[in-house]
């Protein structure tokens, strides 16, 4: 059996096409945005929240965020069609990154992103690192030392959020965007604050250069660009030889 090839699997085999690993770049704000929905555990068992979130994976600033009672595809049309208004992002400018939920993939979305001008982006599927942005936010929101263990309603979920989200835009010092605030980079600002501790750095060293054995101290760089799954060097080198 085995010279004749029978010793096999003679069922037929469901085979799905490998799915494009998405590429995703953005190099200055409204270039690319993440969104993602997360459950809130309620005041009761089996009585959850549902918390929307739009991040810009350039500078980390949350565009949007909303809490519900339930998760639906009408409440992800008019948070993703209130979020696009609100900044005023052009059409065809902005590409969309989600997973593969149900309501990520939802026809109607879909159709509202077309409307809108908007690319829309998917992870493939069961890879979480396809959407790191979100996944990284909410680990800190639920991560964070006063995140409660239930919420007792749903006033309370979205006044938690609101603190927690004002924040995380103006104070925390985000060590992916040069320790800066989200809301810094979000608004052009950043520049201007890596000026001021430059000079702060700068007048330290005058005064104690003894204590800066290495090199003259500078602020961290603002990185330059964003990425979901950016390319490695010899991927990107094979792609230039196959153009040449």
């Amino acid at each position: 059996m085995r010279e004749r090839g029978e010793v096999r699997e003679r069922r037929r085999q469901a085979a799905h096409p490998p799915r494009k690993k998405p590429e995703l770049m953005a190099d200055a704000p409204n270039r690319v945005w993440s969104w993602d929905v997360t459950r809130l555990r309620g005041p009761h068992k089996r009585v959850f929240y549902c918390l929307y979130t739009m991040i810009d994976i350039y500078s980390r600033y949350t565009v949007g965020w909303m809490v519900t009672a339930h998760g639906s595809e009408e409440l992800a049309k008019q948070f993703i069609e209130d979020t696009v208004a609100k900044h005023g992002v052009n059409r065809n400018t902005l590409t969309i990154h989600s997973d593969r939920g149900a309501i990520q993939t939802a026809k109607s979305v879909a159709v509202l992103m077309a409307d809108l001008g908007v690319t829309r982006s998917h992870s493939r599927p069961k890879i979480s690192n396809d959407n790191p942005y979100s996944e990284a936010q909410y680990k800190t929101i639920k991560y964070r030392f006063d995140y409660p263990d239930r919420f007792g309603s749903l006033p309370h979920a979205r006044q938690w959020c609101a603190e927690f989200f004002h924040w995380y835009h103006f104070e925390h010092r985000h060590s992916g965007i040069g320790y800066h605030t989200p809301y810094d980079v979000h608004h052009g600002e950043a520049e201007l604050v890596r000026d001021l501790r430059a000079k702060v750095l700068a007048d330290a060293y005058n005064q104690h250069p003894e204590r800066f054995v290495r090199k003259f101290p500078e602020p961290p760089a603002i990185p330059e660009q964003a990425w979901i799954n950016r390319p490695s060097e010899h991927a990107a080198e094979k792609e230039f030889q196959t153009q040449n």
